[in-house]
């Protein structure tokens, strides 16, 4: 029999616990172990029962979910998986839960009367059936958890990896590629790429509406190289990161007097995501071909596999985040499975190899 994976719901709205319950507790895969209204009691819930995986609303009363973050980080390290409202507010404060230690999040509207929870039934499933099942992420809970109870011992053994420098091969731009576990782990790369960069950048992060401009605007703070959402129909220039926007495809085209620019677009409609990261890296190889470095980082699926397919066969160069940095190892995996990882680094060294191409 195999074993179920575990799962505590804290929310204070009644709708969103038995609606969560319901989607959740239909699958033969998951076991609802249960319910916590305010983040007080859902410490206490995960506490008693150790799930393996937690969702955790934002906003509740008596103690919130950031609040009740901090505590299960500390005293009981969980996967988690944040509920936030679709505002402004509730971005920022998302940023700050995976900043803390979240692994990931799902978006809801502010009324749960218009939540349309059914629509996001399979990415949930898919994605605490992907952080369940991660040997790299759970081993990561057992590091903190070791050192919370032995500091001296806290240092992890890095296995054996390949950190082939990248060539100097005349770079004209750069892609990015990267879904769950993402935030936190690009507040480790961008803001250490220089800014001596005089090459265009531009990464597709996994993420809806609103939630990419908060992550943009952070980076941005925290580095030398200019951080922007990108916008329809600007003009790309060099020494910029151009974050894709949520819920719309990031692709590129020459203009008539020749400058290459920015395209937002809702087409291909059939894509898993919005933004893919397959999408943006065709578009960029059309304009850019063998020029183009592919980096690949953190995130379940495969998404961005295609693109550094044709990278390859163009006879181009890519970077693979290694498995024990990665929160969830399944987009590097697909390409480093194949052989097309030119490079495989752990998350603190992409900079520099970066820095260094080009």
């Amino acid at each position: 029999m195999i074993e179920k994976i575990k799962v505590a719901i804290v929310d204070d709205s009644a709708f969103m616990r038995k609606s969560l319950s319901i989607i959740l507790g239909a699958d033969p895969e998951i076991e609802i172990i249960g319910t916590a209204r305010d983040g007080v009691d859902g410490i206490e819930l995960i506490k008693k029962t150790k799930p393996d995986v937690v969702t955790l609303d934002i906003e509740m009363p008596r103690m919130d979910g950031l609040s009740a973050l901090k505590i299960i980080m500390k005293e009981c390290p969980t996967s988690v998986i944040m509920v936030s409202s679709l505002t402004t507010e509730g971005a920022e404060a998302t940023m700050e839960a995976l900043e803390l230690g979240a692994v990931d999040f799902i978006p809801k509207e502010m009324s749960y009367v218009s939540v349309k929870i059914v629509d996001i039934k399979e990415e949930l499933i898919r994605k605490i059936k992907s952080i369940a099942k991660h040997h790299a992420l759970k081993n990561r809970l057992l590091r903190i958890q070791s050192r919370l109870h032995s500091p001296q011992d806290s240092a992890p053994k890095i296995p054996a990896y390949r950190t082939n420098n990248i060539p100097k091969a005349g770079f004209k731009a750069i892609t990015i590629g990267i879904s769950t576990g993402g935030p936190i782990s690009l507040q480790k790369v961008i803001p250490m790429l220089s800014g001596d960069i005089k090459i265009p950048i531009f990464l597709v992060q996994h993420m809806p509406p609103t939630f990419t401009k908060s992550l943009a605007d952070r980076l941005n703070n925290l580095s030398s190289i200019k951080v922007k959402e990108a916008e329809h129909n600007e003009v790309v220039k060099g020494g910029t990161v151009y974050v894709a926007h949520g819920g719309q495809h990031m692709l590129i085209y020459k203009s008539t007097k020749g400058n290459v620019c920015i395209k937002l677009s809702e087409y291909p409609a059939n894509t898993l995501h919005k933004p893919s990261v397959d999408v943006m890296m065709n578009s960029v190889l059309d304009i850019y071909g063998r020029q183009t470095l592919g980096v690949i980082m953190t995130g379940m699926g495969k998404d961005g596999f295609e693109g550094i397919k044709r990278l390859k066969a163009l006879g181009g160069y890519t970077i693979a985040q290694d498995e024990l940095s990665c929160v969830v190892y399944g987009m590097p995996k697909a390409i480093v499975d194949k052989g097309l990882a030119d490079s495989i680094s752990p998350l603190e060294k992409i900079p520099k190899l970066i820095n260094n191409a080009v």
